[in-house]
């Protein structure tokens, strides 16, 4: 497995974005078994996904899509200094994507596309056939998240949600951690997405982040579509960062699931200062109503006695954290902070610090990849969840996150929104599996192969 493993280095700069291949990388590569990939959505997102694959010799990129021709030009480029066939071009239009799907010759499909169009390309991508990897959020509604579970059994094409913080190397050495009961039994998580993101939602309709206040028709990247969501909905639009690490460690939909949850928002006014702040107060988005709460919490009850809390905090100045905390009856991890408290271990009443216990519970995938992997997307986070993808793809097996799993954390978004309209009312979860939950076995995570 080790001679298909290599790392892609961070991109997130519109335009250029060309670089080098290392020079260890043909080392890394078994050319057999090739996987025939389409991209759906080569934007910024989708860009870092297409250097991933054109650093893999097991890959051929087929065919990428998008309905803007500066993001083909740019994918293009990036295909051509690499070495590679010309690929297939689609992108006439909002659908030219299902002409993509019918050509026999695609294997696997990846989309990073706005989160509406995330369900309805995998839907169609399943029902053509394709190993289907789907960016996050996978669904916006409920009826979206059926779609993905009915569909993946109804077809048998898998799907992969693509959560790249399942990743993270100490989110992997925690997992190693419980795991080895080192928390005892659990008890409570926290997890979250607490990202300062205006500057995303916002700009001056020529650079992607960073300047000015314009959003919508007049913005471009993300501030084209994202911030509508923050106009139209009251709810957790992004939950999968924080808690799809956290359903992992608590085996959500392998012997436990979801059961129900309550939200609660705060007013909202961190977006429409940001406008006055950047733009002045007579700039016309400074009337914009936004409905999203600056700071919504999320507490879930699961099947086996947990609480987890997720908190959504993108509107307001603050520096970045997932919040993550996994508390079991023996200890727990707390990621602000850096610290850790196992009882018997650690001095009575003190928190340790984390890192020598990071170090100790390293994953076998980051102890034996880590080199290559620090440099790609996101830390090394971006390698480990498109090689995972595409060894599962090449063996046509179940991916490590799949369409329930999808499912479920994405149902965050809608349940979070039917709470808030009814002043914080319960919300039961749907069993996406069916009651299969009680006797699927976890994914082994504990491996180094991916």
């Amino acid at each position: 497995m080790g001679t298909r493993r290599n790392f892609i280095r961070n991109t997130s700069i519109a335009g250029a974005g060309l670089f080098a291949v290392p020079s260890f990388a043909s080392k890394l590569y078994s050319p057999a078994d090739k996987l025939n990939v389409a991209l759906i959505g080569v934007g910024l997102r989708g860009t870092n996904h297409l250097q991933n694959l054109l650093l893999r010799k097991d890959i051929n990129v087929e065919a990428i899509c998008d309905i803007d021709p500066k993001r083909i030009s740019i994918a293009k480029d990036l295909i051509t200094k690499e070495g590679a066939k010309d690929p297939l071009i689609f992108g006439a239009n909002d659908y030219d994507y299902r002409n993509l799907l019918e050509l026999k010759e695609i294997d696997a499909v990846v989309i990073s596309t706005p989160w509406l169009w995330h369900t309805r390309m995998a839907v169609d991508s399943m029902k053509a056939g394709k190993y289907t990897g789907v960016e996050v959020s996978a669904s916006n509604t409920m009826e979206e998240c059926w779609d993905l579970v009915n569909t993946h059994e109804a077809t048998g094409s898998h799907l992969m949600i693509l959560e790249n913080v399942n990743y993270r190397r100490d989110i992997l050495a925690v997992l190693n951690m419980v795991k080895g009961n080192v928390f005892g039994e659990l008890v409570h998580f926290r997890c979250g997405y607490q990202h300062d993101l205006r500057h995303v939602k916002f700009n001056d309709g020529k650079t992607a982040y960073g300047k000015g206040a314009e959003f919508g028709e007049k913005g471009i990247s993300e501030s084209k579509w994202r911030t509508h969501h923050s106009v139209k909905r009251n709810a957790d639009v992004y939950p999968t960062h924080g808690l799809g690490p956290i359903a992992v460690m608590a085996d959500i939909n392998r012997g436990n699931r979801f059961m129900s949850l309550t939200s609660h928002a705060t007013k909202a006014i961190g977006l429409h200062n940001y406008i006055v702040q950047v733009g002045g107060k007579d700039h016309p988005n400074a009337k914009v109503k936004f409905k999203q709460g600056d700071v919504i919490t999320t507490t879930i009850d699961t099947a086996n006695g947990e609480t987890i809390i997720i908190t959504h905090d993108c509107n307001l100045p603050r520096p970045y954290s997932l919040g993550f905390r996994v508390q079991g009856a023996n200890g727990l991890w707390e990621v602000d902070g850096n610290r850790i408290y196992v009882e018997g271990k650690s001095e009575s009443h003190q928190w340790d610090e984390a890192t020598d216990w990071l170090n100790k519970y390293d994953h076998p995938l980051w102890k034996k990849y880590g080199e290559y992997a620090l440099d790609a997307g996101h830390g090394g986070m971006d390698f480990f969840v498109l090689n995972s993808f595409v060894e599962s793809a090449k063996a046509n097996i179940a991916p490590p996150m799949d369409a329930y799993d999808a499912a479920a954390w994405s149902a965050v978004t809608p349940l979070s929104e039917l709470s808030l309209a009814n002043n914080g009312e319960p919300q039961d979860f749907p069993d996406f599996t069916r009651g299969l939950w009680i006797n699927r076995k976890p994914y082994k995570w504990l491996k180094e192969t991916y």
